[in-house]
């Protein structure tokens, strides 16, 4: 799945490997594009997910370049599917901040025309402003910062200022356009573009649904993502003990024990499977009767994991918070949106879908026209190239 040309860094700036790393191929693209996140996969996470996606594409008409956090204390540097990335030596983490004082140097040192920048990520934009790097500033605004009150009094300054450098701010949805603090001083400078995946592996072939299959008679839901408390699963397991189904849930966190103690305090280990890590989702996505996303508070900001089920034909409930997460599946088109919080609503609209067949196929089919029509990983970067001509056309 990742063709790789590695060639690991010692720290030493100086190195022949790293210049050539750094250097532009000579080919006919007319621009160069870097990119600032925190990670990049195989690291998993959905800024990280939509990264791959975003550069994999471009590579197709730009020079693509990566810099990003390593999970070590050193460089490394990699072609992965044609993007050329650098993840940079990290000395630690605070407040989920990946500490990388190599990443000013690498931004300085690039000749890229566009900066694109992926935040909520104040390191990143500590170190750009540092760099005095001239291209253009892109921004793609994928969360407002949530809590962490000591990290914002450190750097609400300069993400500010980079917010202020930037000649874009790309948001993924009118509603979170609409309700970000964050966003509401430079709405005029923001354009939406919805995020958007390779479709292809969930809609062809046909996929092994034994392992994913539950036993017994009931119908199986499917719920994944990463497991705190902004995900809203623990609703999920007391809706459970309303409705005659079994539940698949995958992933992993922090609030792993917590979740699993609920289900035993509920009786529900015979009908809840909680699955940790799983590496290929489409056997799961083929054996679910409908796809439940029920966060609860708006670090929720898009959830493109609906995206995924939605591809796959599944019908989605999802809940009615202050972000994009609505925008994306919506009420009464291609599944069900519910009141956040609230376990019967939740239950009811599960018992609904599993009880009819036709609005589960009806939902379904909807589902996978509209991420054909508009979440698509090509869709997204034509509207992002677009973004970058007019950008670049400015003096």
């Amino acid at each position: 799945m990742w063709p790789v040309a590695r060639k690991g860094g010692t720290g030493d700036e100086n190195c022949t490997g790293t210049e050539l790393y750094m250097a532009d191929n000579s080919t006919t693209n007319q621009y160069t594009v870097l990119h600032l996140g925190k990670f990049y996969p195989p690291h998993n996470g959905g800024i990280e997910t939509h990264l791959r996606y975003l550069a994999v594409q471009e590579a197709r008409h730009a020079n693509v370049n990566v810099l990003v956090a390593n999970t070590v204390c050193r460089n490394e540097h990699s072609i992965l599917e044609g993007v050329k990335v650098k993840r940079v030596a990290r000395w630690g983490t605070v407040a989920s901040m990946p500490i990388c004082p190599g990443l000013t140097q690498a931004i300085r040192r690039s000749s890229a025309d566009l900066v694109h920048m992926h935040v909520p990520n104040p390191g990143a934009a500590f170190s750009f402003l540092s760099s005095g790097h001239r291209g253009k500033l892109a921004i793609t605004h994928h969360a407002d910062t949530m809590g962490r009150e000591t990290l914002r009094r450190l750097s609400d300054r300069f993400v500010r200022a980079a917010m202020e450098r930037a000649s874009v701010i790309i948001a993924t949805s009118h509603r979170y356009l609409d309700s970000s603090p964050e966003l509401a001083p430079y709405r005029e400078k923001c354009r939406v573009i919805p995020l958007g995946i390779n479709v292809d592996p969930l809609i062809e072939g046909e996929h092994r649904i034994e392992e994913a299959t539950d036993s017994g008679e009931r119908p199986s839901i499917l719920a994944i993502g990463r497991l705190v408390p902004y995900k809203g699963f623990d609703v999920l397991i007391r809706a459970m003990d309303h409705v005659d189904a079994n539940l698949t849930l995958i992933g992993t966190g922090p609030q792993a024990p917590q979740l699993q103690a609920l289900i035993d305090t509920k009786g529900l280990q015979k009908r809840i499977r909680l699955l940790g890590r799983v590496d290929d989702l489409r056997p799961y996505f083929k054996a679910a009767s409908a796809f439940v996303m029920p966060s609860v508070t708006r670090a929720e900001a898009f959830g493109i994991v609906q995206i995924e089920a939605m591809a796959a034909g599944l019908p989605v409930i999802n809940t009615d918070i202050d972000s994009g997460v609505p925008e994306v599946s919506l009420d009464g088109k291609t599944g069900l949106t519910v009141t956040p919080g609230d376990e019967y609503a939740l239950a009811e609209a599960i018992q609904l879908l599993l009880s009819r067949s036709d609005l589960r196929e009806q939902f379904g089919r909807a589902a996978k026209e509209r991420v054909l029509r508009e979440f698509t990983a090509d869709r997204m970067v034509e509207r992002t190239i677009a973004v970058y001509a007019e950008v670049l056309s400015e003096h």
